[in-house]
């Protein structure tokens, strides 16, 4: 089978689709394939970065975003009894260039989709082609589809998730890493929490931990709020996949969180959507390349849900991936070289979010304090050490302020 000189994209989601616009932009011709029938406006709530909204604004789509989203101007870190621990300015409030954004996932990735298709042409996003596999020999790449004819092409880019079936291809054995966290999460309409603009995280994983902040704005003072929680079950069975979720199966490790600023138990009640999910990722690997295929996205490093990365990170490696693609005159040498760059600073990541994550503010002060109420949070932790905690998690997922600029 001769293979077409198209580069084919595997997925449809964030990192496939934000690939084909990086692409285009350098005048390099790709080809979508998605899974789903029809792309529509699913999911739920999603965090978009500084150095997310950096490669959204390189393609011209950061005023979309800003206006299907809310800004978030602060970071706040409570403990389990509604206690402040450290609060910090984000976003342009802080510095950035780029804001820091509370969106509907489907939104996103709806503004993702109507640019691939104004831009590339509706022909370039092929829906209904779930990907089984891929093929080699020699030069040609070929792609394999469950009930469709197979594909060629010159380089195939696997974008399909955590799940991906390319990377399957070259790791058959390995499977998903569940660390014993468990995780529902829900969006409620409702009346907007401390400044409308801000993102919590409340409680330490170890007793039960929610991050929660708003997407989008309703009128009348009230707004969609976005909340996921996550507990430790020490247990090795880990719950079902983006199912609907039960309230009764959580509820209960939440039913004493009534603060004066927000009664969580009632935010749960009240939930539209509510889903349910195991916190998982993958050990970082030595390769995503291998002759004419690579990995990027969630198929590369997916990560634990920890610190708004997963999303950041897939848009980075379409930017870089397209810059060296764009740049060689061998594209598998290009893959090679894009692996370079991003496969060593994503494992960092991976690890980083199982270690230290930015939530580890609230982890250290629990332990510091017997996870119990204080009065005066500075006999255990200065603000210092803790500011000094939340810059080292930056510092290691690409977004302290000086990196970003």
């Amino acid at each position: 089978m001769i293979a077409s000189d198209e580069i084919a994209i595997v997925g449809g989601g964030i990192a496939g689709l934000s690939l084909a616009l990086n692409l285009h932009k350098r005048g390099i011709p790709s080809r979508v394939y998605e899974a789903a029938p029809e792309l529509k406006e699913l999911g739920v709530g999603i965090t978009l970065l500084p150095h997310a909204m950096r490669e959204l604004a390189a393609l011209g789509l950061d005023g979309e975003m800003i206006a299907a989203a809310i800004e978030m101007r602060e970071s706040c870190f409570f403990n389990r009894f509604g206690q402040l621990l450290y609060r910090e300015k984000r976003g342009r409030e802080a510095g950035y260039p780029y804001p820091e954004l509370g969106i509907p996932r489907g939104k996103l990735h709806m503004i993702l989709y109507r640019a691939a298709v104004s831009r590339l042409g509706g022909d370039r996003i092929v829906t209904g082609h779930h990907c089984i596999g891929v093929e080699q020999e020699g030069r040609d790449v070929r792609l394999r589809f469950r009930g469709r004819a197979p594909v060629g092409c010159a380089i195939a880019i696997g974008c399909d998730g955590v799940n991906s079936a390319v990377r399957r291809q070259f790791y058959p054995r390995e499977d998903l890493a569940f660390g014993g966290i468990n995780s529902w999460r829900g969006v409620t309409p409702m009346k907007s929490i401390l400044t409308g603009h801000s993102y919590m995280r409340i409680g330490s994983i170890h007793g039960g931990k929610m991050v929660l902040y708003p997407i989008a704005d309703l009128g009348g003072g009230r707004q969609l709020v976005n909340w996921v929680v996550n507990i430790q079950s020490g247990k090795p069975e880990k719950n079902d996949w983006n199912k609907p979720g039960r309230i009764e199966d959580f509820l209960d490790h939440f039913k004493d969180w009534r603060f004066d600023w927000l009664d969580v138990p009632q935010m749960i009640r009240g939930a539209e959507v509510l889903l349910e999910y195991p916190m998982v990722d993958r050990d970082p690997v030595d390769s995503w390349s291998s002759g004419g295929v690579t990995l990027a996205g969630d198929a590369a490093h997916p990560m634990y849900p920890r610190g708004s990365n997963g999303a950041a990170q897939a848009l980075i490696d379409a930017r870089v991936l397209a810059e060296k693609l764009a740049e060689a005159s061998d594209r598998r040498a290009a893959l090679k070289a894009y692996e370079a760059i991003r496969r060593p600073a994503t494992s960092k990541i991976v690890l980083a979010n199982r270690a230290n994550p930015p939530d580890f503010i609230n982890i250290k002060v629990a332990e510091l304090t017997g996870d119990k109420p204080f009065d005066d949070l500075g006999r255990f932790i200065s603000q210092d050490e803790l500011r000094n905690l939340s810059e080292q998690y930056k510092r290691v997922a690409g977004f302290a302020r000086a990196d970003v600029n």
